[in-house]
């Protein structure tokens, strides 16, 4: 029998070499992941339009103009606002000369040594200021170098998206426990999308009006940098308040800047602290020192794109290497953000309301003398229309007997 101390070294040898390999090809792993986020978030879309009786040929249709234009709109947003930022930021640099000479005087006045105060002048540059943040913004926008196999690989995907839900119904008649993984992931990556998504734009549009408000300038891009910091978990608030109160400090003084930092702090808090949470609710069921240290180890491993994509990255990493063994489960307990699985009385009102709304449904059918609805082929996490409420999303009529939420979400099976 094989040591136990051995198969950890040789485990842990094992995670090095796959970083290692992922690293070497971050420029590749980043597109491609954001390309299948952007396909799974529309996917719903072309589930939708075949229950309305659509052709097939048209929803593909339907998805691929969706996914093509949510990346021409976010790029063109970006772009614009790049191009702002470096013809703005220039006008600056003699005031940020002056401020910076008198935080190294003042420091002078408390001791601070001649080469350290050399050290913190060239710290304190609005040109690195302005690098920091077209890194943020040109994470997404970059994406234009690998133009070509981004707009392929979304093609690809978008055709191929149509036909996931009966792949994953013919896996889960050999391996349920994959299936009901991938469609865990899939549900709880396209909830975080949405709800961060509509959070976002909220805070976007907020904190640019505050912004117009009090003369910053600038104030459409910090509104744009705010809301793509938004899915950066932790630290987003803080990276998208720096420029603005920074520029403010520029324009208006310590006021002005401590204004600015107020409303932010105010806006940001109540609506991604305590209004965005109760949205998402167990659709990342990560702990925040597992989102932490999965946005550092993202970030450190893909650059900006994978700060912006850590919970994604993490959720698919859950689901391939802890979701799929119940032998596993134990883990899932610790990286959960409470040791408790979601409130089975919550799950059991969810489930009647499911089941009076399949009752009205399943009438009007009758009525009108239609067959049930066949079985979805969305990107799962979306299930049908005719669906019993006891039938877990992605899951086939042989797997009514395995758990399910009854509130849309899918429940791994037992072990």
């Amino acid at each position: 029998m094989t040591p136990r101390a051995l198969v950890v070294l040789l485990g842990a040898a094992s995670v090095v070499v796959v970083v290692a390999g992922a690293q070497a090809v971050a420029w590749l792993i980043g597109p491609a992941f954001m390309a299948l986020i952007i396909v799974i978030a529309v996917a719903p879309v072309q589930g939708w339009l075949r229950r309305k009786g659509w052709p097939a040929w048209a929803t593909t249709l339907v998805v691929i103009l969706l996914v093509y234009g949510v990346l021409v709109v976010l790029a063109l947003g970006l772009i614009v606002s790049i191009a702002q930022l470096g013809t703005e930021l220039p006008q600056y640099a003699s005031k940020a000369d002056g401020l910076v000479s008198q935080v190294t005087n003042e420091l002078a006045r408390f001791g601070v040594g001649p080469d350290q105060l050399a050290a913190a002048r060239g710290s304190l540059n609005v040109g690195k200021l302005a690098g920091v943040i077209g890194a943020i913004l040109g994470s997404v926008a970059g994406l234009a170098t690998n133009l070509v196999f981004l707009l392929a690989l979304l093609l690809f995907l978008a055709v191929e998206s149509g036909g996931a839900g009966t792949r994953l119904a013919y896996i889960a008649q050999d391996r349920p426990q994959v299936s009901a993984a991938l469609t865990h992931f899939a549900w709880g990556t396209r909830q975080y999308l949405l709800v961060t998504t509509v959070f976002g734009f909220i805070v976007a549009v907020l904190d640019w009006a505050a912004l117009a408000i009090m003369g910053i300038p600038l104030a459409l891009t910090w509104g744009l940098l705010s809301f793509v910091t938004n899915y950066i978990p932790n630290v987003g608030f803080i990276i998208g308040v720096i420029p603005p109160a920074l520029l403010a400090l520029l324009t208006g003084g310590w006021s002005l800047a401590i204004a600015v930092v107020v409303v932010y702090c105010v806006l940001n808090f109540i609506v991604q602290s305590i209004i965005q949470p109760r949205f998402i609710g167990d659709a990342v069921g990560l702990s925040v020192t597992v989102t932490f240290v999965a946005l550092v180890f993202w970030a450190w491993l893909l650059g900006p794109l994978g700060a912006i994509l850590a919970i994604p990255l993490t959720l698919l990493c859950k689901a391939l290497l802890v979701d799929i063994d119940p032998r596993a489960r134990w883990a899932a307990v610790l990286l959960r953000d409470t040791p408790m699985e979601p409130d089975g009385a919550a799950a059991a009102k969810a489930a009647r309301k499911a089941a009076r709304k399949n009752r009205r449904r399943g009438g009007h059918a009758e009525g009108n003398g239609d067959a049930p609805d066949a079985p979805s082929d969305d990107v799962p996490g979306a299930p049908s229309e005719g669906a019993s409420s006891d039938t877990a999303p992605g899951t086939t009529t042989g797997d009514v007997g395995k758990p399910s939420s009854g509130d849309g979400k899918p429940r791994l099976p037992s072990s």
